[in-house]
């Protein structure tokens, strides 16, 4: 496929399990960047500064800000975003979070093609190289 056939466009998925270890910061934070976003209407930082102090997943919202990622990286202009956050339950152990599960799987498939590639050198007689 040539470039002109290939879309310009990328979907770039990330996904973040963080640790609140001072909700009194996060949440001032978050209420400073409302207070200073002078485009929201009064109606709607009220809302927001009422949501920002009842969940601190909200305050992370309120703070992070997908064109902060990619603003930085040069060939690239931001299309679309949309983010959100939650509070979760969170267990580093659990097979749920194993964030190397795909990779897994792909090594996974590389060794197998590997295996296969040594038994068809091995049945011409020829040495694998390895």
């Amino acid at each position: 496929m040539t470039t002109s056939e290939t879309s310009q466009f990328v979907r770039l998925r990330v996904e973040l399990v963080l640790e609140i270890g001072d909700s009194g910061a996060l949440t001032g934070a978050a209420l400073e960047r409302i207070a200073a976003d002078e485009f929201m209407p009064d109606e709607e930082r009220a809302h927001a500064r009422a949501a920002v102090r009842e969940d601190e997943a909200e305050a992370l919202a309120y703070l992070v800000d997908p064109f902060d990622l990619v603003a930085q990286v040069p060939g690239v202009e931001l299309a679309q975003a949309s983010w959100s956050s939650e509070q979760i339950e969170y267990d580093p152990e659990a097979e749920e979070w194993d964030l190397d599960e795909e990779d897994g799987a792909y090594e996974d498939d590389v060794d197998d093609a590997d295996s296969d590639d040594e038994d068809v050198a091995d049945d011409a007689g020829g040495d694998s190289g390895r």
